[in-house]
């Protein structure tokens, strides 16, 4: 797997991004409104989610509609999934101290 997919799924915004994409298709105009960053600033994050693959886009009119490529996410879930064990694990015991705390002392 590439590591230019996890470097731009390293990035805060760009996993925004990906996140209001996974609603459906948006316009770049959209995108940059649901951020405080500069028009600009969300363009460049959008080319690195396409020059990863994790993005496409299409001219419509005047304006270009963003799209989610699952192609690069199902190599991260494969990546990911021989993985999981041991993360579920972890989350196993953390449910059970949450579910079951220990009976306070009294002192």
């Amino acid at each position: 797997m590439p590591d230019d997919v996890f470097d731009a799924l390293a990035n805060p915004v760009r996993r925004r991004l990906i996140e209001l994409l996974a609603q459906g298709p948006r316009t770049a105009g959209d995108l940059a409104a649901q951020f405080s960053l500069s028009r600009p600033a969300v363009a460049e994050h959008l080319q690195v989610l396409r020059r990863t693959g994790l993005v496409r886009d299409e001219q419509v009119g005047r304006q270009r509609n963003y799209h989610l490529t699952g192609e690069p996410l199902a190599e991260v879930e494969a990546w990911l999934h021989p993985l999981e064990r041991f993360w579920r694990a972890r989350l196993r015991v953390l449910a059970d101290v949450v579910e079951n705390p220990e009976p306070e002392e009294n002192s």
